[in-house]
């Protein structure tokens, strides 16, 4: 026999000491996973779903700082961006880093139905 019965016994405990080696790089892959890459992931999913929101009146900041009100989307790739009075620019919407406001429709009713309200007990009470 090539291989003695002592040195084929031990080989359970080099694998033993193979694993223990390789503990410490699997805790390490662990703690990045948990505190660095599903973070990461969670973050880009929700820029990704802002950007499927992206509709007219919301107001953005772009990446370079810029702050402006959609005016139209394009399309899947772009936007055009209100940044002054007559002043459009086309945005790629992965430039898009986050929405300040979104116009409610309905606040906006409800507010313009008070305003009426409010006008018209003033025409009433003269």
């Amino acid at each position: 026999m090539l291989i003695s019965t002592a040195y084929a016994q031990g080989m359970g405990i080099l694998d033993q000491n193979a694993l223990i080696q390789f503990l410490p790089l699997v805790l390490i892959f662990v703690v990045f996973y948990f505190l660095l890459i599903r973070p990461q992931q969670r973050k880009a999913k929700d820029h990704r779903t802002m950007l499927d929101a992206l509709r007219r009146g919301d107001r953005v900041v772009t990446g370079g700082g810029i702050i402006g009100t959609v005016a139209r989307v394009d399309n899947p790739e772009e936007a055009t961006v209100d940044i002054a009075d007559g002043v459009r620019v086309r945005v790629l919407r992965s430039t898009i880093t986050s929405v300040l406001s979104k116009p409610d429709p309905a606040a906006a009713r409800e507010a313009a139905k008070q305003k009426e309200d409010a006008r018209a007990k003033a025409g009433t009470k003269e």
